[in-house]
């Protein structure tokens, strides 16, 4: 169902510098060091080897349920579920959904399914009812762990405006994603809903009675993990990551930030992003650090307490959540003395933003860097030991293991100063789209080398900058949005004849979502009438924040919409450039 590509090793066929020379000049082409072997195992073991060294050590605190958890307790919840999952009838190879904001059965659902060889789905908590229908359909999900309900949405209703028959059988919209299985956390009882304490208690029963059926195939290279990325064009692409590519690079990550068993993390990003279940969840684990999850969603108040209380040593975050934890300290002063280190990433970070985090957060060693999902998250990360202005004005140097290269339009390697798309390969890439071959092609090229689709450039020491983007997408507070996906729900309004949806200046969140309509003639619609045709059937962060009416794009000579064109005027005539921007 995944693209045939592997994750071969290749020889550089390149000149090519390794990160730490002291290159002057040359092809921007760097390779990250390759000194300290690649972890050789699965997830499943991995955590079985941690418990069994750090068992006593604060694992996990999620505060807002009151779970405070040792490695032991930890491991036995994973393997608890497990067994019930396994008694249930799931196997190696099929695909569990998770659909829940931040929570303790996230976590353990992680693990679990790894020690089964089950493909976890990560599924964002805003998805609307198309969205969750296209993701559970597109890799056939067998089975789905979810929350009853999160802010204003009802996923058990949204199920069941799906798939009527549940209770009885899956005929309904469904009947496509092979689904079998619902599990919800809550812990009322509904029809045709198994609870997720009752799968995790005939676990423990079977495990008490000495179950012995674990897989004993698994291999680091099977497919593990399945992230929904969102494309320039159409649908997002379920992105197949292997057990391998994610453990590497959340252990090489952590070494390159200096974490250990001592560290305290605090992590305030969404579970379902490769941000926070990968940096985030795995980092912690392979390191045996603790981790702590302050609540469902983002709250800053909650955050800085979570790091006072729980004496963290390292804060996790994108840009926004920053600024919104300084202006609440602003408001009430903490001790965060316990903090050293952390990681910005997800939007360019601010010079100024980055002073402020050191010296009000108390955070020096804080790092921000450059990935993508497709890459299992980093490719490139600074390091504390980086000066603050190289913090801020690189992304840092290539990562253990990666290539990197800057090529221009033709494909060839430029010259070290000189800025093209940045390409990469090595352990991390993704195994391919599920089910995608085609689209798998045209961003992984026959030699392994990923089209990222972003502008960079390398300096004489190996530092990488960000300077564009090829893609056409919006980055809303770290959030990949795509505007295809966007453009073509507009396109389903009666009265829309064309969409165009672009990124405008934001003071918040980096950039907002505009979206530039042209009526069909003779029709009728205003702005709050097309948000309000969104509201419940995309996620929110997708609904437009502008609105323009136009009659006319700009278009280049073959046709083509010029969106910089269109981003730039759309951005001047809501005030938020100035006139001759």
């Amino acid at each position: 169902m995944i693209s045939s590509l592997t994750q071969p090793t290749f020889e550089p066929k390149l000149e090519m510098n390794v990160v730490g020379d002291n290159a002057r000049s040359g092809p921007s082409h760097f390779q990250g060091d390759r000194s300290q072997p690649l972890i050789e195992t699965t997830i499943g073991e991995a955590l079985d080897d941690v418990a069994d060294r750090h068992r006593d050590r604060i694992a996990l605190v999620v505060r807002h349920q009151s779970v405070r958890w040792t490695y032991r307790d930890l491991a036995y919840h994973v393997d608890s579920l497990a067994a019930g999952l396994w008694r249930a009838g799931l196997r190696p190879g099929d695909r569990i959904g998770i659909w829940a904001p931040n929570c303790a059965e996230w976590t353990v659902t992680q693990y679990a399914a790894a020690k089964l060889g089950l493909v976890l789905v990560n599924l964002n908590p805003a998805y609307q009812t198309a969205e969750i229908k296209y993701a559970l359909t597109k890799v056939g999900c067998k089975a789905l762990v979810f929350a009853r309900s999160f802010k204003e949405s009802h996923y058990l209703d949204m199920l069941r405006s799906l798939a009527p028959e549940i209770g009885q059988s899956f005929s309904g919209e469904l009947r496509a994603a092979a689904m079998r299985l619902l599990i919800c956390t809550a812990p009322e009882r509904e029809e045709g809903i198994t609870r997720f304490q009752d799968i995790r208690d005939d676990g423990r029963v079977a495990l008490h009675d000495g179950f012995s059926e674990w897989p004993d195939k698994l291999d680091p290279s099977d497919p593990i993990n399945i992230q929904f990325t969102s494309g320039t064009t159409g649908p997002p692409k379920a992105a197949t990551l292997s057990h391998r590519g994610l453990l590497n690079n959340a252990w090489f990550t952590g070494e390159i930030c200096g974490t250990s068993h001592q560290d305290a993390i605090c992590v305030p990003l969404p579970l379902f992003h490769i941000f926070g279940m990968l940096t985030g969840n795995l980092l912690a684990m392979l390191r045996g650090a603790k981790i702590v999850h302050p609540g469902d969603a983002f709250d800053a108040d909650s955050v800085l307490s979570a790091v006072e209380e729980e004496q963290c040593t390292s804060l996790y975050g994108v840009p926004t959540m920053f600024l919104s934890e300084l202006a609440s300290l602003d408001a009430r002063r903490r001790n965060l003395s316990s903090l050293r280190t952390g990681i910005i990433a997800g939007a360019v970070v601010p010079m100024e933003l980055l002073r402020r985090v050191t010296s009000q957060m108390n955070m020096a060693g804080v790092v921000n860097g450059y990935g993508m999902t497709e890459t299992s998250s980093a490719i490139m990360v600074t390091s504390p030991t980086d000066t603050p202005e190289r913090r801020v004005s690189s992304v840092g140097r290539v990562v253990p293991h990666i290539e990197v290269k800057i090529v221009d339009s033709s494909g060839m390697t430029v010259q070290i100063g000189e800025a093209g798309e940045i390409h990469t390969r090595g352990y991390s890439t993704m195994l391919g789209y599920w089910d995608d071959p085609d689209t798998t092609a045209k961003v992984i090229d026959p030699e392994g080398w990923v089209r990222t689709g972003d502008i960079g450039v390398f300096d004489e020491h190996g530092y990488g900058r960000i300077v564009g983007r090829i893609k056409e997408m919006v980055i809303r507070g770290g959030e990949n949005i795509s505007c295809g996906e966007i453009e073509d729900f507009l396109l389903l309004h009666p009265a829309v004849e064309n969409a165009q949806v672009v990124g405008v200046p934001d003071d918040k969140y980096g950039e907002e979502l505009c979206a530039c309509i042209k009526l069909k003639p003779g029709a009728n619609v205003n702005k709050d009438e097309l948000r309000e045709f969104c509201r419940g059937k995309i996620a929110h962060l997708k609904i437009p924040r502008y609105v323009r009416f136009v009659n006319e794009f700009p278009l280049t000579a073959s046709g083509k919409v010029q969106k910089f064109i269109l981003a730039r005027s759309s951005a001047r005539d809501l005030g938020l450039i100035g006139p001759d921007s």
